[in-house]
């Protein structure tokens, strides 16, 4: 899985913009919305590729606040802070498990992952990981690809992520790699057993956004106050 995402990192943002026709980084900036972050505030970014979603928290913190971004894929990181450097956004980057934070019990106001989730051996123990590094009161935050179940939308899906994006990856030189999302996509739950499982990792005030006419979803949760996650 790592030597997948290190193999696509130089074209992974091209990638995103063509397949979701640039429209990623107003979906990223919705997520960061509901982060309900202000200035001085903390996050951390799990599976954070790139860095646009962490680089979307730090501007809503400020100076005074910080941002890490965490990823288990080397030259993502590489990638993520020449993007920082160059747009002199000063998120800190570390290489780590999203499943295994290596960072205390409350540490930060908010977590959050943008399409990366899908990625995980085990998503309830993901989410449950975010949930157990953010302070009570603070937000979850997950933003994924999902499923659209009615037509035309759903013809339209099935056709660009079973044919189109594996044909996309095959010019990008990796055709593999892009078999692998629509697989993935497939295989994660729909929105609303997803809010199920964030529910089962102990977060409330479950809410969830249908984007794209139903490709998309972020779903925010609260880690309540005066209990464990």
């Amino acid at each position: 899985m790592r030597s997948i995402f290190d193999r696509i990192a130089g074209r992974y943002d091209l990638m995103n913009s063509v397949m979701s026709a640039g429209l990623h980084h107003r979906w990223r900036s919705r997520a960061a919305d509901l982060a309900r972050l202000g200035p001085g505030d903390s996050a951390i970014d799990v599976c954070c590729g790139t860095g646009d979603l962490a680089l979307e928290l730090k501007r809503r913190v400020g100076a005074s606040g910080r941002v890490i971004g965490v990823d288990f894929s080397p030259r993502m990181l590489e990638l993520a802070r020449e993007k920082s450097r160059r747009e002199g956004v000063a998120v800190a980057y570390e290489h780590g498990n999203a499943l295994e934070l290596a960072h205390p019990d409350q540490s930060f106001d908010a977590a959050t992952v943008g399409f990366g989730v899908r990625n995980l051996a085990d998503l309830g123990g993901g989410i449950r990981e975010m949930a157990r590094v953010v302070r009570e009161g603070g937000r979850v935050v997950v933003l994924e690809i999902t499923t659209p179940v009615r037509p035309p939308l759903s013809w339209f899906y099935a056709v660009w992520f079973d044919r189109i994006v594996p044909l996309l990856g095959a010019v990008a030189g990796d055709r593999e790699a892009y078999s692998y999302l629509p697989d993935s996509v497939r295989r994660f739950p729909p929105a609303r057993d997803l809010a199920d499982i964030m529910r089962d990792a102990g977060l409330t005030e479950i809410r969830y956004l249908i984007l794209a006419g139903g490709i998309i979803a972020i779903h925010a949760g609260t880690v309540p106050r005066g209990e464990g996650t």
